[in-house]
């Protein structure tokens, strides 16, 4: 069940922690034990944590980081409430749509922030780290850090609308190579397709992400966030029409036979057996 009235957090149950200090905002995936593995409920953490920050005149940039030795390593399947239900295939499948619906308005909190976003990635950053990332203004990657979009080899769609980013960033050839294989690229690669703007070493990481947004805070805030909206309205022109078909693909793949058949291979470590159904 999407915890969606809900505008508290729990002590223990944080997934994401916010400090604000010297014109900065500091988002922090928190729980690297988990390798950051994303949920509904981190999703709703997010869009609660973008709404303190929307509005606070202190913060001029914000930072996108995360603890551990990954950035995010995409879904926690053992996360409370995984699974949408319903009485019938059609409802279950309205239920995802409506529930992937609230998740790209949650995280359209973040990419819609008046102020810029700088995300400093390492490790794994995959599916679900992958998009949020995207979602970032400007990206910074360790030089260990790794990104895919493993959803199709589960049975199910890009589902936060990381690969129309892709195509919007690299070109749509990029994006469906990527999103239909589901293939990793280091963080020099990332760089090259203009996915990553500045690759630096693990233990520099941020520190270099640090000087980048602080750097952006130390410009006019007017002047920054009328940068910020006028290249995302270009950028994005056609982003809106086209997640709400993400959106719907998602729901039909995640209440499939493929997504079944998808998770329990990976689950047994063997290959899937796809039968479009």
């Amino acid at each position: 069940m999407i915890d969606t009235l809900s505008t508290e957090i729990g002590k223990g149950e944080e997934r994401i922690g916010l400090e604000v200090a010297d014109g900065l905002a500091v988002l922090t995936l928190c729980r690297p034990e988990k390798l950051n593995g994303w949920s509904w409920e981190s999703t709703r953490q997010l869009g609660l944590l973008a709404d303190r920050i929307r509005f606070d005149g202190s913060v001029r940039a914000v930072l996108l980081r995360a603890e551990g030795r990954a950035f995010c390593a995409g879904i926690d399947v053992t996360a409370p409430g995984g699974a949408i239900t319903g009485a019938s295939a059609a409802e279950r499948t309205r239920n995802y749509y409506e529930g992937i619906r609230w998740v790209h308005e949650r995280f359209a909190v973040l990419a819609r922030l008046p102020q810029p976003v700088v995300a400093a990635v390492q490790g794994y950053c995959l599916g679900f780290g992958f998009e949020l990332a995207l979602m970032a203004d400007i990206r910074i990657a360790a030089d260990d850090a790794v990104f895919a979009l493993p959803e199709a080899a589960l049975g199910v769609a890009v589902d936060a609308g990381g690969d129309l980013r892709i195509a919007r960033e690299a070109g749509a050839g990029w994006a469906k190579l990527l999103a239909l294989t589901g293939r990793r690229i280091d963080a020099p690669t990332a760089e090259r397709l203009n996915l990553v703007q500045l690759v630096t070493t693990r233990e520099e990481l941020d520190a270099r992400a640090r000087a980048v947004a602080t750097e952006v805070a130390a410009n006019a805030p007017l002047a920054v966030q009328g940068i910020k909206r006028a290249v995302d309205a270009y950028a994005d022109a056609a982003l809106a029409s086209a997640l709400d078909r993400v959106a719907m693909t998602a729901a039909l793949t995640l209440t499939s036979e493929d997504s079944r058949e998808g998770y329990a291979a990976k689950a047994a470590r063997r290959p899937p057996h796809f039968e479009g159904r």
